[in-house]
């Protein structure tokens, strides 16, 4: 399973921006679009996040 792409369809799924999940999860657009590129993962601490 790609993390990045199933956090890219999520995101789409539920029309939200890099801008805006990057502003409520508290990270920077530049983590969320490598997360996305499978260019680094995303830490325990903020899947656990993105499942809320």
């Amino acid at each position: 399973m790609n993390i990045g792409n199933k956090i890219q369809e999520l995101r789409k799924t539920n029309g939200i921006t890099q801008e805006k999940l990057a502003a409520e999860m508290g990270v920077s657009i530049a983590a969320i679009s490598k997360w996305e590129n499978a260019n680094s993962m995303p830490d325990i601490l903020m899947l656990c996040s993105l499942a809320d």
